[in-house]
């Protein structure tokens, strides 16, 4: 079984997977890093030290999960975007351990980035995206950018054409879910407190052309918390918040030109919330825009786009 391996070490996942030349899924791990109780995040050294502590559990179930296997290239998320001045400590791992096993076994190394990975993975998610321009939302703790996105054949072409100007949303929700007194990441657990409640306390939302901001709110909100104001109430008045700011996001967006099509990435984008609320919402559905989303697994951080990015460079290399 002749297959290429992907690699991703983002901040909070240490991520495997592989794909036989004909696509087919054959591992896709994630392994979540170590997180003490009320931490608010993991310092870049200690996300690399729990790398390493993962890694080879993960490789090991190459053996179980592969029948005589031939791996024939390797391909890293080597940086958080496809930009010259891109660069995160985290990453190094990945592009350092797809090196060496590419070395080892005398087969191609190729390098891509975790947010093409993440948009690979969405569009495998949805099967059949026939669209070639399109834009991308990406959602996460350390992302929250707008995206024009051209397809070639090895990838991508991406502008990144608007994003926040200070909090990404993963924080806007980890940092209300901690004063809240829920684990760290608390997207789930603050999504939980929001599901069923029919009220929510009123926050304000702040998009100017293609930027949005997520401080202010923040900062309002957990003055409300101080107040004592009832939990479950500000859980669904953040994701309301949320659907708001990224409707109004996209909508600017189609006046200027840019394409209906959008495909939502990054595991803010997993939100159930957030998915029901921006399908419902009568603005996009007037302005005629079609919204993809990523399946929820294939959300979250994981190695599968970076191993069928690397299966595309693979086989146009060797036509």
């Amino acid at each position: 079984m002749k297959y290429v391996l992907g690699i991703d070490t983002s901040c909070y996942t240490s991520s495997l997977a592989c794909v036989s030349l004909e696509g087919e899924v054959l591992l896709n791990k994630q392994v979540l890093l170590e997180l003490a109780d009320g931490t608010r995040g993991l310092q870049q050294s200690k996300a690399i030290f729990n790398h390493l502590k993962n890694l080879p559990s993960i490789t090991s179930e190459l053996k179980s999960t592969i029948d005589k296997p031939e791996l024939v290239a390797v391909c890293s998320s080597v940086k958080p975007r496809p930009q010259k001045d891109s660069y995160m400590p985290v990453f190094v791992l990945s592009q350092s351990l797809g090196q060496v096993i590419a070395n080892i076994n005398n087969v191609p190394y190729y390098e891509s980035t975790h947010q093409e990975n993440h948009i690979m993975s969405g569009l495998y998610s949805l099967g059949g995206f026939k669209a070639k321009h399109f834009l991308v939302v990406h959602l996460s703790g350390g992302t929250t950018e707008l995206l024009e996105v051209r397809v070639h054949n090895h990838g991508f072409d991406i502008d990144m054409i608007g994003s926040s100007l200070d909090l990404h949303a993963g924080q806007f929700v980890d940092r209300i879910g901690v004063s809240l007194g829920l684990p760290f990441p608390s997207g789930p657990h603050l999504e939980e407190l929001a599901n069923n409640e029919l009220e929510s306390y009123d926050i304000k939302y702040y998009v100017k052309d293609l930027n949005i901001s997520f401080s202010g709110p923040e900062t309002h909100i957990q003055r409300q918390i101080v107040k004592g104001l009832d939990s479950r109430k500000i859980a669904k008045g953040v994701y309301i918040s949320l659907i708001k700011t990224l409707g109004k996001w996209l909508i600017n967006a189609v006046k200027k030109g840019y394409p209906r099509d959008v495909l939502l990435v990054g595991g803010v984008s997993s939100s159930r919330i957030i998915r029901e609320g921006l399908r419902a919402d009568s603005e996009i559905k007037n302005e005629g825009l079609s919204l993809y989303f990523a399946d929820p697994q294939l959300s979250k951080d994981n190695a599968l786009g970076t191993a069928l990015i690397g299966l595309n460079i693979y086989k146009t290399s060797n036509v």
